[in-house]
C-alpha cells in the first residue's frame, strides 16, 4: 500500500461503463462470463504446459508466463467492476485506487515486454533453427521473463511515485471503471504536465519501442520464411507465428489509444472502451487464439485428457 500527505480525498466514485441501472445486472453477466472463461483458458495453458513433455520448450515457457500475467492483469481490475455492477454507490478508497493504478501498471508494462521476448524467440526459432536450442537455453528464458517483471515494477514505480506527490482534494468522480493513471491525472488539483509527459515517454519506452522491434523482426521472419523452398515448411513457420502478430495488433493497438496521444486529447468513452480491451478482452482472447490456432496445443490437450481418463478408468 502506498501513502502520501497531498491527498485529501478518502475515496473515489468510479463513475462505471454506463450509468443506466437498467444494464448493471446484464454486464454483470456479461464480465462474470468474460471472467471465467479468461481464468479457465489461461489456467489450462499453465497446466498443459506443466503437464505435457511435448510443450516443455521455450516459447510455451513464456506463453505459460503470459498466461499467468493474464490472469493477474485481469484480476487486477474485474472483480472489483462486477462487485460495481452490484452496488448503487460505486466507491473505493483512496489507498486500493492507487494500488490499483500501480498493479495494472506494471502487469500492463511486464506484457508489453514480454510479447517482445516471445517475438525474439520465434526470431530465433525461424532465423537460425540450428541453434535455437544454444541460444534459447533455460537460463535465458528465466532471465528474460524476470527482467520483464522487474521492467513493470519499475516503470509503474517511476509513475506511481509522481502520481503520489499531486494533491487529490476534489472532486472525487473518476469518469472510468477502475483507477486508471490518465483518468486520475485529471482529478489532480494542480499542474499535471509533468506527470503526462514521464507518462507519454515511458509509454513510448514500454510500447512503442517494442513494437517497432517486434515490426522489424517479424520482416526478418517473414524474408527467412520466404526462403524456406517447401510449401508446407513456410505454412508451418507462418501458423507458430500467426497468433503471436495477432495478440501484440491486439494488445499494442489498444495500448497506443490511451497513452500514445497528445496529452489534451482526452475522450472519456473511447478511453473506456480501449482499456476494457486491453485489460479484459485481450487476456480472455490470448488463450483462445493460442488453443485455436496451434496445432501442439491441440495435441497436448487431447493426449492429456486420454492419460488422464485412462489412468482414472484403470483406478
Amino acid at each position: 500500500m502506498f501513502t502520501w500527505n497531498s491527498t485529501t480525498v478518502d475515496e473515489f466514485i468510479l463513475v462505471g461503463l454506463t450509468g443506466r441501472q437498467d444494464m448493471q445486472i446484464l454486464l454483470f453477466i456479461v464480465f462474470l462470463t468474460c471472467y471465467l472463461v479468461t481464468l479457465i483458458g489461461n489456467v489450462l495453458i499453465i497446466w498443459l504446459s506443466n503437464v505435457n513433455p511435448r510443450l516443455h520448450t521455450p516459447m510455451y515457457f513464456f506463453l505459460k508466463n503470459l498466461s499467468f500475467l493474464d490472469i493477474c492483469y485481469t484480476s487486477c481490475v474485474v472483480p472489483n467492476m462486477l462487485i460495481n455492477f452490484l452496488l448503487v454507490k460505486k466507491t473505493i478508497s483512496s489507498n486500493a485506487c492507487f494500488t490499483q493504478m500501480s498493479v495494472h501498471m506494471s502487469l500492463g508494462v511486464t506484457e508489453c515486454f514480454l510479447l517482445l521476448s516471445m517475438a525474439y524467440d520465434r526470431y530465433v526459432a525461424i532465423c537460425s533453427p540450428l541453434h535455437y536450442t544454444k541460444i534459447m537455453h533455460p537460463m535465458l528464458c528465466i532471465s528474460m521473463a524476470g527482467a520483464c517483471w522487474v521492467g513493470g515494477f519499475i516503470v509503474s514505480l517511476i509513475n506511481t511515485v509522481y502520481t503520489l506527490q499531486l494533491p487529490f482534494c476534489g472532486p472525487n468522480i473518476v469518469n472510468h471503471f477502475f483507477c486508471e493513471e490518465p483518468t486520475l491525472l485529471e482529478l489532480a488539483c494542480a499542474d499535471t504536465s509533468l506527470n503526462k509527459t514521464v507518462l507519454f515517454f515511458c509509454a513510448i519506452i514500454v510500447a512503442l519501442a517494442p513494437f517497432f522491434i517486434i515490426f522489424f523482426t517479424y520482416a526478418n521472419i517473414i524474408s527467412s520464411i520466404m526462403k524456406i523452398r517447401t510449401t508446407g515448411g513456410q505454412r508451418k513457420a507462418f501458423s507458430t507465428c500467426a497468433s503471436h502478430v495477432l495478440v501484440v495488433t491486439l494488445f499494442y493497438g489498444t495500448i497506443f489509444v490511451i497513452y500514445l496521444r497528445p496529452g489534451t486529447v482526452h475522450v472519456a468513452n473511447q478511453d473506456k472502451m480501449a482499456t476494457l480491451f486491453y485489460s479484459v478482452i485481450t487476456p480472455m482472447l490470448n488463450p483462445l487464439i493460442y488453443t485455436l490456432r496451434n496445432k501442439d496445443v491441440k495435441l497436448a490437450l487431447r493426449e492429456t485428457t486420454r492419460k488422464k481418463v485412462i489412468s482414472y478408468l484403470l483406478s
